[in-house]
Parts: C-alpha cells; sequence; structure tokens
C-alpha cells in the first residue's frame, strides 16, 4: 500500500487535475526530508488540515546540495517514509533544485512551508519566493505552519557519523564562533570588489575510455574510446568562479593564433565576465587532453603547448594594458600555471601596481622544478599545494608550520594557504604569526582538478576584502569541496549552493 502512494510527478499532476475539477482542495509540501522527525510529521499533519488531499514532493539524490555525505538516505527510501504516514496521499520525486516547476505542474491550493521558511530574506536559495510567484499564479497560495521546528541537518552532523572526529571538533568550535548568518553575510560582502583575473588560459579535454588491457604484441595498454568533453579550465575557471560572487570580473589571458578554441572560451565564459585576449603566434591555445576510465582515473596526458608563445609584441601590448588598468582594481588574482603566458615583466607591473595580489603557482607535468612563488617579489594572499610549497623552500622534511613561515617570509605574503587534499587546509597569517586549520570537508570526491582554483577563487576574495584568516580558510574549504564534487570544471562554484553548503555545515 505504501509503494502505491509513489507515483511520478506527471502522475501526481493528472491526479491533482482530476482533483480540481471534483472541487479538491490540493496541498502540495515540498523538501528533501532527509532525516525524518517529529518536526517534519507535525508539518505534514497540519498541512493536510489545510484541504482535503496532501501531495508530497521530495528532492532527488542529484538536486540535493546540502553538504558533505548528503543526502544520507536515497530518494526511493526518503519517499517510502513519507508515503508511510497516514496524512500522505501522493508522493513524488522531483528531479530538480526546487519545486517552482512542480508548483506550475501541480497547481495545488495551497503550498505548505514550515514556520522557518516565513522570512524570505532567510533562504539563501532564493527559492522561496518564486515557489510564492508559482503557486499564485495558478490562483493557489503559500501557507506557513507554525509546528514544532527540527533542524536535520544538525541531527544528522551529530548523531550520523557524516563527519570524521576532527571534522565534527572543528565544525563545533567554528560554529561556538562563527554563525551561518554571519558567514553568508561576509560572503555578501564580497560582490563590490572589482576583480581582474591574470592567467593562462587552459582547455581540459577527458577523453573517456575502458580499459581492455594490454595488447596481444607488446607492453601496450589498450582502451576503447567511449566519449569526449571539453572544459574551459586555469584562469578561465577562476575567473568563472569569482564571477558568481562579485559583480563584474576582467579576464586578461593569452590564445594561441593556432587552434585557438576562441569560440568555445567565449561560449564558457559567465555573461559578467569580460575577457581581454592576447594573441602569440606559432602556438595553440594550451590544451590538455586527458585519458579517463569510467570512475575517472587519469590513464595518460597529452600536453599541446609551447614553453615560451609569448612574442615580443604579444607581451608589450599586455604590459601595456596592465599599465593602464591595474590600479583600477581591488584585487588581482592570478593563477600562474607556468605555461609561458606570465612573463618576468608582467610580473614586475603586478608587483608594483596590483593594490591586492592573489597568486598561485602551480606545478605541473611541464614546468616541473621550473616554476615557483618566488618568481613574485610579493603577494598579498598566496596559496600553494604541500608539495609545491615545499620545493620553493627546498625544504623536504621540516614541518609545514616551519616551512609556510620560510616561504611566507621571502615571498612578503599577508596570508601564506597550503592546500593538502584529505588532510584539508592550513592558513598562516603571517602578520599575528598565526595558523588555521581546517579539515577536508567533503566526504565523496569525484574529481580532484580544479579544487585548487576553487580555493584560491574564494580565499582570495575574503583575504583581499580583508575577513578574519580562519573565515577565508573556511570559504574557500567549502568551495574546494564542492568543486571535488563537480567533473573538471564543467560548472563553476554556484554562490548559492556555496551558501547552502556552508550553512549546513554550521548547523
Amino acid at each position: 500500500m505504501t509503494t502505491q502512494k509513489i507515483v511520478s510527478v506527471q502522475e501526481l499532476a493528472e491526479h491533482s487535475r482530476q482533483l480540481r475539477g471534483a472541487g479538491k482542495r490540493v496541498v502540495l509540501c515540498h523538501g528533501t526530508f532527509d532525516l525524518m522527525h517529529m518536526g517534519h510529521i507535525r508539518y505534514l499533519q497540519r498541512a493536510r488540515q489545510e484541504g482535503d488531499v496532501l501531495f508530497v514532493t521530495v528532492t532527488g539524490d542529484a538536486f540535493v546540495n546540502k553538504g558533505p555525505g548528503r543526502p544520507v538516505f536515497s530518494e526511493q527510501l526518503r519517499a517510502e517514509s513519507l508515503a508511510a504516514l497516514a496524512c500522505v496521499d501522493f508522493v513524488a520525486v522531483n528531479h530538480a533544485v526546487s519545486a517552482v516547476e512542480v508548483l506550475h505542474d501541480i497547481r495545488p491550493s495551497i503550498y505548505a512551508k514550515g514556520s522557518d521558511y516565513r522570512s524570505h530574506g532567510d533562504d539563501v536559495t532564493g527559492n522561496i519566493a518564486r515557489e510564492q510567484e508559482a503557486v499564485e499564479a495558478h490562483g493557489g497560495h503559500i501557507f506557513y505552519t507554525d509546528e514544532i521546528t527540527f533542524s536535520s541537518s544538525n541531527l544528522l552532523n551529530e548523531h550520523f557519523n557524516v563527519f570524521s572526529p576532527e571534522t565534527k571538533e572543528f565544525l563545533q568550535s567554528f560554529r561556538s564562533r562563527w554563525s551561518d548568518k554571519t558567514i553568508q553575510s561576509q560572503i555578501a560582502s564580497l560582490s563590490d570588489l572589482k576583480v581582474l583575473v591574470v592567467g593562462d588560459a587552459i582547455v581540459d579535454q577527458y577523453h573517456y575510455t575502458v580499459p581492455l588491457g594490454q595488447t596481444g604484441k607488446g607492453n601496450v595498454f589498450a582502451v576503447r574510446y567511449d566519449s569526449e568533453e571539453q572544459f574551459a579550465g586555469g584562469a578561465i575557471a577562476v575567473a568563472n568562479h569569482i564571477a558568481g560572487f562579485t559583480a563584474s570580473v576582467t579576464l586578461v589571458t593569452g590564445l594561441g593564433a593556432v587552434d585557438s578554441h576562441e569560440q568555445f572560451i567565449r561560449e564558457k565564459l559567465l555573461k559578467n565576465v569580460n575577457p581581454v585576449f592576447f594573441y602569440f603566434e606559432d602556438a595553440p591555445t594550451v590544451t590538455k587532453r586527458r585519458f579517463v576510465d569510467s570512475d575517472l582515473a587519469k590513464l595518460f596526458e597529452v600536453y599541446f603547448f609551447r614553453e615560451d608563445p609569448l612574442l615580443k609584441e604579444a607581451e608589450d601590448s599586455v604590459c601595456k594594458w596592465l599599465e593602464a588598468h591595474l590600479a583600477s582594481y581591488d584585487v588581482v588574482v592570478v593563477p600562474d600555471f607556468g605555461n609561458g603566458f606570465i612573463t618576468p615583466a608582467m610580473i614586475a607591473l603586478l608587483d608594483k601596481k596590483a593594490k591586492f595580489l592573489a597568486v598561485n603557482t602551480q606545478i605541473n607535468s611541464g614546468n616541473r622544478g621550473y616554476h615557483v612563488i618566488h618568481r613574485y617579489p610579493r603577494a598579498d594572499f598566496v596559496s600553494l599545494n604541500e608539495p609545491e610549497l615545499r620545493m620553493a623552500a627546498h625544504n623536504r622534511h621540516d614541518s609545514l608550520e616551519v616551512v609556510a613561515r620560510q616561504v611566507g617570509e621571502r615571498a612578503q605574503v599577508r596570508q601564506l594557504a597550503v592546500t593538502r587534499g584529505t588532510k584539508g587546509v592550513m592558513m598562516f597569517d603571517r602578520q599575528s604569526k598565526t595558523f588555521y586549520k581546517v579539515p577536508a570537508l567533503s566526504t565523496r570526491v569525484v574529481d580532484r582538478i580544479g579544487a585548487g582554483d576553487a580555493f584560491l577563487s574564494l580565499a582570495g576574495l575574503c583575504a583581499a576584502k580583508r575577513l578574519d584568516p580562519e573565515v577565508a580558510a573556511f570559504v574557500g574549504s567549502v568551495a574546494a569541496a564542492m568543486d571535488v564534487q563537480i567533473v573538471c570544471n564543467r560548472e563553476p562554484v554556484d554562490p548559492v549552493a556555496l551558501n547552502k553548503y556552508a550553512a549546513t555545515l554550521l548547523k
């Protein structure tokens, strides 16, 4: 009987049409319902009193973006839990981020929400206002219950071992100093920053394959081609991350005259990114072709680039542009991948004229041993991974704190972040000589490519805004935690999703 209550959204819409035709009042509730508790039951029972039938839609697994390990229960189990309640007549899984389309399909007389949604200003997603418009467009109205409320996120965080003991201890300590509302307010404060991104444009290509094993002749590993996908990476990805949090971003980068991929890159840039392209001859736009298996394990990479693609004319043009415009930006973010776009003359201008300079010098297969942070005489904020930090200091064995101090002093940084993968992030504030540590905030990793760029983008903005170093490390870590759940640079970190993720962590 319980499973018979679970139908598709289309079937729910047809039931609603027939019931409305018979003069019945249809009530709709919508949510994640990841952990059924007394607050949910009271809310649903109260909603049922407002009409003749109660429909419930539950957010599908792919659209639950509430932090690590969520949802704890699958969409089918959540739907079954709801269907088991006597007050619920029908349940459907909604495969969308909000209930807007469902409301247009079902057209309920009443859309019931809990009392915690009454203040639309507290809704970081902005969905409740759009949902109200949708229900009212068809003659219905929104109704707020006043029953007892509990936080599912808080219950799951505390009792379902979503986090490691280290992460749980960190979050308990962090939330004692910083509420989710404070963090949301500080993230919102980034919007007035005028940002310039200067760095290498990279086109990332994934060729998805199925391993076949060793060939019949010779020690050659064979794969079967399945499909391919192309992503806008490097400085393009950084500009897109930042564009979600500020009003406008300018991107200065170099494209090749050969295989420029310019149309693809322009299509991938967010609307509020203003691109300023410079072109170098006899070279392609940097392209990294990766052959991966179905689990996104990298099998082999092919680089398409020249180590010194910038001709003198192009370098002069870039320097003239920087000379004329650098002083007008609040912060300059430099994802320097060491692929040849950023030259010593450009670095000298960045050092001289940037009001606030945030830098990452990435080690990759094309520059290992030749590319370290000391290319930059100064930087206000630096983000490096541990191998990049140790290579810059030529220090393999000392503690991370000792090495961070060495590199921080030489680069004259205000703040130095060290990203450590599954070990999280360490932030060194040179002025106070304080270290802040944030554990990894994701329990699910799809693809690590681009996570460092997401961290640089958000932590760099926070540092430029002079937010507390601990907040900068936390916000950057949330961005990285979200990014490792995205394939390569398929999409930038979404500001609404980041606010939700952070709020869930701090419940």
